[in-house]
């Protein structure tokens, strides 16, 4: 499938629109300090208007972290350091594990993480810290 031009639009009150997917993404990617996979679901899950540059209505509930498939959807595998396509609008973004949503299906105390340094997408120990980005449903 061919990526949309332009493929992300800066809404101006903190959120990016994907064209690719409808996603909406928190567009300051480092917000929020990394943390394990729980604070991650909770700090996603509590985000609202008023916190990380968002003026956008949004009340606690309303952002979620993303799944593996849809935090893989950003990644332009052509690219590394990071992994993102050309022109990305995110601020603040460390080339580094993020955490998704999902949990490892054999080993549950598991999650996966996408490393938007090179695409990789790993498993790792839910106690571990790594940084999130925090995704919403399109309108």
């Amino acid at each position: 499938m061919a990526w949309p031009a332009p493929r992300f639009t800066d809404n101006g009150d903190g959120t990016v629109i994907d064209h690719l997917t409808d996603l909406i993404w928190l567009r300051n990617a480092g917000c929020i300090p990394e943390g394990s996979w729980d604070a991650a679901l909770q700090a996603a899950n509590g985000l609202h208007s008023g916190e990380c540059g968002l003026a956008d209505n949004s009340a606690p509930g309303d952002w979620r972290l993303p799944n593996v498939s849809e935090l893989e959807s950003l990644i332009d595998l052509g690219l590394n350091r990071p992994a993102l396509a050309a022109g990305h609008p995110f601020l603040n973004l460390d080339p580094s594990v993020y955490w998704t949503s999902t949990t490892h299906a054999h080993y549950t105390a598991n999650a996966w993480g996408v490393d938007l340094l090179d695409g990789t997408v790993i498993g790792d120990v839910k106690v571990v810290n790594h940084r999130f980005l925090a995704v919403k449903d399109g309108q």
